[in-house]
Protein backbone atom coordinates (compact mmCIF):
# COMPACT_ATOMS: atom_id res chain seq x y z
CA UNK A 1 0.00 0.00 0.00
CA UNK A 2 1.25 3.59 -0.99
CA UNK A 3 1.75 6.15 2.18
CA UNK A 4 -0.74 9.18 1.38
CA UNK A 5 0.97 12.31 0.42
CA UNK A 6 0.51 14.45 2.55
CA UNK A 7 0.24 13.14 6.78
CA UNK A 8 0.21 14.45 10.36
CA UNK A 9 1.07 11.42 12.36
CA UNK A 10 2.66 10.51 15.96
CA UNK A 11 4.82 7.59 14.29
CA UNK A 12 8.18 7.69 13.22
CA UNK A 13 8.88 9.21 9.85
CA UNK A 14 10.21 7.14 7.05
CA UNK A 15 11.72 9.64 3.99
CA UNK A 16 11.86 5.92 1.82
CA UNK A 17 8.42 5.30 2.60
CA UNK A 18 7.86 9.10 1.35
CA UNK A 19 10.09 8.84 -1.60
CA UNK A 20 8.43 5.54 -2.70
CA UNK A 21 4.96 7.18 -2.79
CA UNK A 22 5.91 10.35 -4.63
CA UNK A 23 8.08 7.67 -7.26
CA UNK A 24 5.40 5.59 -7.72
CA UNK A 25 4.76 6.37 -11.43
CA UNK A 26 8.70 6.65 -12.14
CA UNK A 27 8.71 6.26 -16.10
CA UNK A 28 8.74 10.11 -16.41
CA UNK A 29 10.89 10.62 -13.62
CA UNK A 30 14.62 11.80 -13.30
CA UNK A 31 14.73 13.22 -10.04
CA UNK A 32 13.69 12.65 -6.67
CA UNK A 33 14.51 15.16 -3.98
CA UNK A 34 14.19 15.14 -0.11
CA UNK A 35 14.56 17.26 3.38
CA UNK A 36 14.23 15.93 6.42
CA UNK A 37 14.40 18.39 8.92
CA UNK A 38 15.91 16.66 12.51
CA UNK A 39 15.31 17.91 16.30
CA UNK A 40 18.70 19.29 16.93
CA UNK A 41 20.44 20.09 20.18
CA UNK A 42 20.49 24.01 20.70
CA UNK A 43 18.28 26.94 19.87
CA UNK A 44 19.09 30.55 20.74
CA UNK A 45 22.10 29.49 22.64
CA UNK A 46 20.51 26.53 24.41
CA UNK A 47 20.64 23.36 25.17
CA UNK A 48 17.85 21.59 23.84
CA UNK A 49 16.15 18.54 25.67
CA UNK A 50 13.61 17.16 23.74
CA UNK A 51 10.50 19.23 21.84
CA UNK A 52 6.66 18.44 21.33
CA UNK A 53 4.89 19.13 18.48
CA UNK A 54 0.68 19.61 18.07
CA UNK A 55 -1.20 20.03 15.25
CA UNK A 56 -5.19 20.71 14.36
CA UNK A 57 -4.73 17.85 11.75
CA UNK A 58 -7.38 18.59 9.92
CA UNK A 59 -6.55 22.36 8.94
CA UNK A 60 -2.95 21.16 8.56
CA UNK A 61 -3.58 18.03 6.01
CA UNK A 62 -5.53 20.88 3.97
CA UNK A 63 -2.41 23.43 4.50
CA UNK A 64 -0.48 20.64 3.40
CA UNK A 65 -2.60 19.96 0.04
CA UNK A 66 -2.14 23.73 -0.35
CA UNK A 67 1.33 23.43 -0.40
CA UNK A 68 1.15 20.86 -2.96
CA UNK A 69 -0.98 22.62 -5.13
CA UNK A 70 1.07 25.77 -5.04
CA UNK A 71 4.27 24.01 -6.11
CA UNK A 72 2.76 21.72 -9.05
CA UNK A 73 1.60 25.56 -10.28
CA UNK A 74 4.94 27.08 -10.35
CA UNK A 75 6.84 23.13 -11.31
CA UNK A 76 4.06 21.66 -13.56
CA UNK A 77 4.73 17.54 -13.79
CA UNK A 78 6.75 17.21 -9.66
CA UNK A 79 4.61 14.85 -7.53
CA UNK A 80 5.49 16.54 -4.12
CA UNK A 81 4.82 14.75 -0.50
CA UNK A 82 5.12 15.70 2.91
CA UNK A 83 4.83 14.29 6.15
CA UNK A 84 4.80 15.79 9.94
CA UNK A 85 5.18 14.28 12.54
CA UNK A 86 3.33 15.12 16.35
CA UNK A 87 4.39 14.13 20.22
CA UNK A 88 7.49 13.97 21.95
CA UNK A 89 10.21 13.85 19.64
CA UNK A 90 14.31 13.37 20.78
CA UNK A 91 17.12 15.10 19.49
CA UNK A 92 18.06 13.72 16.10
CA UNK A 93 14.71 12.70 14.95
CA UNK A 94 12.93 13.81 12.12
CA UNK A 95 9.78 16.02 12.64
CA UNK A 96 9.18 16.46 8.62
CA UNK A 97 9.89 14.74 5.79
CA UNK A 98 9.79 16.13 2.29
CA UNK A 99 9.82 14.28 -1.29
CA UNK A 100 10.01 15.88 -4.95
CA UNK A 101 9.72 13.75 -8.12
CA UNK A 102 10.22 15.15 -11.02
CA UNK A 103 11.48 14.91 -14.69
CA UNK A 104 14.33 17.38 -14.34
CA UNK A 105 16.53 17.73 -10.75
CA UNK A 106 16.17 21.51 -10.70
CA UNK A 107 12.55 20.99 -10.67
CA UNK A 108 12.95 18.95 -7.66
CA UNK A 109 14.87 20.89 -5.95
CA UNK A 110 13.21 23.95 -5.64
CA UNK A 111 9.47 22.37 -5.00
CA UNK A 112 11.30 20.75 -2.41
CA UNK A 113 12.24 23.96 -0.93
CA UNK A 114 9.52 25.39 -1.67
CA UNK A 115 7.58 23.31 0.06
CA UNK A 116 9.59 23.53 3.41
CA UNK A 117 9.51 27.41 3.24
CA UNK A 118 5.53 27.66 2.84
CA UNK A 119 6.08 25.08 5.80
CA UNK A 120 7.72 27.45 8.10
CA UNK A 121 5.02 30.28 6.63
CA UNK A 122 1.65 28.77 6.73
CA UNK A 123 1.32 25.15 8.22
CA UNK A 124 -0.61 25.08 11.88
CA UNK A 125 1.78 22.72 13.64
CA UNK A 126 3.38 24.11 16.78
CA UNK A 127 6.26 23.60 18.95
CA UNK A 128 7.20 23.28 22.68
CA UNK A 129 10.35 23.25 22.84
CA UNK A 130 11.89 22.08 26.21
CA UNK A 131 16.19 23.21 27.49
CA UNK A 132 18.08 22.96 30.21
CA UNK A 133 16.32 25.42 32.84
CA UNK A 134 13.07 25.55 31.04
CA UNK A 135 10.57 25.67 28.32
CA UNK A 136 9.23 27.89 25.64
CA UNK A 137 6.60 27.31 23.16
CA UNK A 138 7.96 28.86 19.56
CA UNK A 139 5.76 30.75 17.06
CA UNK A 140 4.65 28.60 14.40
CA UNK A 141 2.81 29.64 11.06
CA UNK A 142 2.84 33.27 11.20
CA UNK A 143 1.31 34.28 7.64
CA UNK A 144 -2.18 33.50 6.13
CA UNK A 145 -2.03 31.01 3.25
CA UNK A 146 -3.54 33.72 0.51
CA UNK A 147 -0.74 36.18 1.33
CA UNK A 148 0.98 36.78 -2.09
CA UNK A 149 3.72 38.36 -1.21
CA UNK A 150 4.75 35.26 1.28
CA UNK A 151 4.25 33.29 -1.81
CA UNK A 152 6.59 34.94 -4.22
CA UNK A 153 9.25 35.04 -1.01
CA UNK A 154 9.19 31.14 -0.92
CA UNK A 155 9.38 31.08 -4.27
CA UNK A 156 12.50 33.30 -4.89
CA UNK A 157 14.38 31.30 -1.94
CA UNK A 158 13.57 28.17 -3.76
CA UNK A 159 14.78 29.29 -6.95
CA UNK A 160 17.72 31.30 -5.70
Amino acid sequence: MTAPLVAITANVLDAATLTAAVSEDGAALGAVTTFIGLVRDHNVGRQVRFLDYEAYDTMALGVMQTILAEAAEHWPGIRLGMHHRIGRLAIGEASIVIAAASAHRTDAFAACRYAIERVKQILPVWKHEHFEGGDVWLEGATVHPDDAEARRKAHAIACA
